[in-house]
């Protein structure tokens, strides 16, 4: 009696896994020495292999020598139509069915002309297939039958499958794991099924929680199983070598190109010195080098540390190109053209020091403006943000020439972290020069403004998507103290707050909801700046209206802003099913008026609805909206049109 341990090799649709069985396993004592000239004794039975899946291995000598029942009255010859039926699968889960489908000759030629000969090479092919499905399930006993009968002018090939008893563990002996909660990852016990996707599994996630526990080193012996077919039973040995607990050590850069030192990747590292070595947080930095956008790809090995008991990070970084052109074309209603085109530099001050210089050239807007962004500013995800920046706004309500400088310290979102909280800290010094309309009379006038401020901000996200949300809410306030010189000083508070809900009915529709209130308290209306009031209408407002359509109006039937306002928003985000469902409807509704008072009544609300476009890009959806007021008076917009990147909310 002969057994056999069988070791894995590599398989492309089971991975890599073989196993091999033996009739009868037993103790065996040490053989004798051998002697060379006595004749080779007889070759022990080796079992049936785990076959790839990939190529047509033989399975056993009745299936190879088993050719489909052709009835005589079929011509062999002639192309034949066929159907498949395959029976005595559906009872064993639905990974065995699901392979099947995936890899079956008979079933990606089924419908199609073929000649007999080729139908029962596949049906054989097939019945290969199956067996060896059923053995990577555990069903090493299985017996296939392939048959071929005309039905209603067709070939009707049927599989018939039976599979057997199913083969279990009776002994999993995982050994050299170092704790015993790292043990449990593995997976199979006694008395699992003999099942080639646990096993593999298990091995996988041994591997991850070793490298999670502390021991990047750690080797896992590929796994050692032997079947018994007369007991039905296997057993399974695992040899792990941990290499030894680690922490981290130091970060070490290979290289001179790399765009910033070890200490700024330390800084990005959510690991710190002396810290249990975990993989994931490995991973993590990894992603995170990544989305500064100065790195094209990064490779972080670990090394033995200098210091017993650590490990070191060997990092070897290739820089990406740090300078960008780029352009940008939009168009609304009541804001006529916009050109935007800016130049940057994303290290121009080291580490992470972005650049970039930026001019607006629009129908009603002109600027030309330097910014900088510093990316994670002394910690991670923390950004310092400066700008000086020189304006010409022409609106409805007012003419502004504005020279600001600005900088804020804020907790970002991006599209590979979305994160929950955000927030910003910032000030903003500004001079205006601001024309525009005494709301009784008409008559033109003209100040200049010197306004200090220091805005806040704090939101939530616990949406699924930066760009296009499907379900999920967000919720977000921001406030800002300023002081005001024009002709006296005097002091006020500017606050807002937006909310926005998302919820799925079903897999193509999304509906979204969105409500945002804005008061301003300490400073009559006719005393603040101009550009500082709030004005409701346009795409990012009340769609349907041009931008300042709503809200008070001076003699002159010229909107003259509020100190508040309320807006809501409601609509149904549609995917069409066509051009691969890249495209969608989005009909809405929007509401909202502007108030002289500091608090919103809530009284007059304008509402606007339309349709708008979407088509869902790699990059997030672009959308056209074309809206019209009910309701509309004289002098608003019969249908106001909106293009931009991203949901309107």
């Amino acid at each position: 009696m002969s057994f056999h341990h069988v070791r894995r090799s590599a398989v492309a649709a089971m991975t890599a896994l073989m196993l091999a069985s033996a009739a009868h396993a037993q103790t065996t004592s040490l053989p004798a020495p051998l002697d060379p000239e006595s004749p080779m004794a007889p070759l022990p039975d080796l079992g049936v292999e785990w076959p790839d899946l990939n190529k047509a291995d033989p399975i056993s000598p009745t299936l190879e020598a088993a050719p489909a029942q052709v009835p005589a009255q079929i011509d062999v010859a002639d192309s034949q139509r066929y159907d498949l039926v395959v029976t005595g699968i559906d009872t064993l889960g639905p990974t065995v069915g699901t392979r099947f489908n995936e890899l079956s000759l008979l079933k990606e030629g089924a419908g199609k002309p073929a000649n007999v000969a080729q139908i029962d090479r596949r049906a054989r092919d097939d019945a290969e297939l199956l067996n060896t499905i059923l053995r990577a399930e555990g069903y090493y006993d299985a017996n296939i039958e392939t048959d071929v009968a005309p039905k209603e002018g067709r070939l009707v090939v049927t599989l018939s499958v039976e599979p057997g008893p199913l083969y279990k563990f009776g002994t999993v002996d995982v050994a050299g794991v170092p704790k015993p909660d790292v043990e449990a990852a593995f997976g199979v016990k006694n008395d699992d099924p003999v099942n080639a996707d646990a096993v593999i599994g298990g091995e996988l996630a041994l591997k991850e929680k070793l490298a999670r526990e502390g021991y990047p080193f750690a080797k896992v012996a590929e796994p050692e199983i032997v079947i018994d077919h007369d007991t039905r039973i296997a057993t399974l040995n695992l040899t792990v070598e941990s290499g030894g607990e680690r922490r981290i050590g130091a970060i070490r850069m290979l290289g001179d190109n790399a765009p910033f030192d070890a200490k700024h990747v330390g800084v990005i590292a959510r690991f710190r010195p002396g810290a249990l070595y975990d993989q994931a947080m490995i991973d993590d930095l990894r992603r995170a080098l990544i989305a500064t956008g100065l790195i094209s790809t990064v490779k972080l090995e670990p090394v033995e540390g200098s210091a017993p008991g650590t490990v070191d990070i060997a990092t070897t970084i290739e820089p990406a190109p740090v300078r960008t052109v780029a352009g940008e074309i939009g168009y609304g209603t009541g804001e006529g053209f916009r050109i935007e085109g800016s130049w940057q530099h994303r290290n121009f001050i080291r580490p992470e020091g972005a650049v970039t210089f930026r001019g607006v050239a629009g129908t009603r807007e002109q600027s030309l403006g330097a910014l900088l962004r510093m990316g994670n500013f002394r910690r991670r995800d923390q950004v310092l943000n400066a700008s000086m920046v020189a304006s010409r706004e022409r609106r409805a309500a007012y003419d502004a020439s504005t020279f600001e400088i600005a900088a804020s310290l804020e907790r970002q979102t991006n599209i590979i972290w979305q994160k929950p909280w955000v927030f910003s800290l910032g000030f903003e010094l500004l001079a205006s020069d601001e024309k525009d309309f005494v709301p009784t009379a008409g008559i033109a006038q003209r100040r200049t403004y010197f306004i200090g401020a220091l805005p806040a901000t704090l939101g939530y996200d616990g949406s699924d998507d930066l760009l296009d949300p499907k379900r999920g809410f967000r919720l977000s306030g921001r406030v800002s103290p300023e002081v005001s010189l024009s002709g006296k000083t005097f002091g006020y508070v500017r606050g807002q707050v937006d909310a926005s809900g998302y919820v799925p009915v079903g897999e193509k529709v999304v509906i979204a909801g969105r409500a945002r209130i804005g008061m301003t308290a300490g400073a009559a209306r006719d005393d603040i700046a101009p550009s500082r009031l709030f004005y409701s209408g346009g795409g990012g407002s009340v769609r349907g209206y041009g931008y300042q359509e709503i809200g008070p109006r001076n003699v002159l039937d010229r909107p003259i802003g509020g100190r508040s306002l309320a807006e809501f928003s409601l609509e149904a985000r549609v995917r069409l099913p066509i051009f691969g469902g890249n495209f969608g409807v989005v009909p809405f509704v929007d509401a909202g008026n502007i108030y002289t008072e500091s608090i919103p009544k809530f009284t007059g609300m304008r509402i606007g609805a339309g349709v708008g476009l979407r088509y869902y890009s790699n990059f997030g959806p672009i959308r056209i909206d074309v809206g019209t007021p009910l309701g509309r008076r004289k002098g608003e917009s019969i249908v106001a049109v909106q293009v931009s990147l991203g949901q309107a909310f």
